[in-house]
């Protein structure tokens, strides 16, 4: 390693490997088999448990826990491997706490005080806001975001290009309490609106917009609105206009490219730009191009 920057009272592991020009702030804790990749910063007061990965460029907040324990730590007291994979180009903001046992793509970011518990799958460039909660055992795909304030039950299945807003609730559990969990699948495409409910076991379908506060109690048909408590269908999201311009507005990728893969080329154009091979990496379906 060269160019390693260290600061005070800060523990770095023998077995660790650190790759170059990474800093390491105060009082932090670097633990046996953890590997940094190169440009990283890590922030003051942050503890890397064992077996955690991280890839290269990385930007690492303060106060952060980059593979907590899982119950079978707390129980015994002995180390149990589980490791925990980070892609390129992360940026976990202050407070996160990322459990062992997970994979995470590239370029991913999270706001402040993220939880994300242990199994989780998630693919490349997420993005998950403040104060959100992933719970174990869900999979994310490629370019979702999740605002603030967020939670997501375990066995949740989240598609590759979902939008969910804050407060939105995806639940597991169709008789509380029980162990007899399902999870929410939402397809490609979807949207889920501030403060929306989803019962468990429910599909959202591709393209389908879940209205602001709706209670979803029932499976939601591709390209479909619904609203409301129990949310009903009032329109298909494609007749849909922006009340400004009066032009219509969905499926949204082909207005709005910001974060999205087609930025600056148009959802058409990149789609058909990629092979069978790149195509087959996405949830993509039931689109005419």
């Amino acid at each position: 390693m060269n160019n390693f920057g260290i600061g005070n009272n800060t523990f770095v592991a023998e077995s660790a490997r650190i790759g170059n020009n990474v800093h390491i702030g105060h009082n932090c804790i670097i633990e046996d088999r953890v590997f940094i990749g190169d440009d990283t910063f890590i922030d003051s007061n942050t503890i890397i448990r064992q077996g955690v990965s991280i890839g290269r460029g990385g930007f690492i907040g303060s106060n952060c826990i980059i593979g907590e324990y899982l119950m079978d730590f707390c129980k015994d007291r002995q180390y149990h491997s589980h490791p925990l994979s980070i892609g390129v180009n992360v940026l976990i903001r202050s407070g996160s706490i990322i459990y062992a046992g997970s994979t995470i793509g590239d370029h991913f970011q999270t706001g402040h005080q993220t939880t994300i518990r242990e199994k989780a799958n998630i693919g490349n460039n997420v993005s998950i806001g403040t104060l959100s909660d992933i719970q174990c055992s869900c999979k994310i795909g490629n370019y979702v975001r999740l605002h603030s304030n967020v939670f997501i039950a375990p066995l949740s299945v989240i598609d590759d290009f979902v939008w969910l807003f804050p407060h939105v609730i995806l639940t597991n559990d169709p008789t509380p309490p029980s162990s007899n969990f399902v999870g929410v699948h939402i397809h490609s495409f979807a949207i889920v609106a501030s403060g929306a409910i989803v019962m468990p076991g429910l599909d959202l379908g591709q393209d389908c917009l879940i209205g602001a506060g709706a209670i979803v109690t029932k499976s939601v048909e591709p390209y479909t609105v619904v609203v409301g408590n129990p949310a009903k269908s009032i329109s298909d999201v494609r007749k849909i206009k922006n009340k400004v311009t009066g032009k219509l507005v969905y499926p949204w990728r082909e207005y709005f490219c910001n974060y999205m893969p087609w930025e600056g080329i148009g959802f058409e154009a990149w789609f058909n730009s990629l092979d069978l091979n790149e195509k087959q990496k996405f949830t993509i379906s039931d689109i005419n191009i």
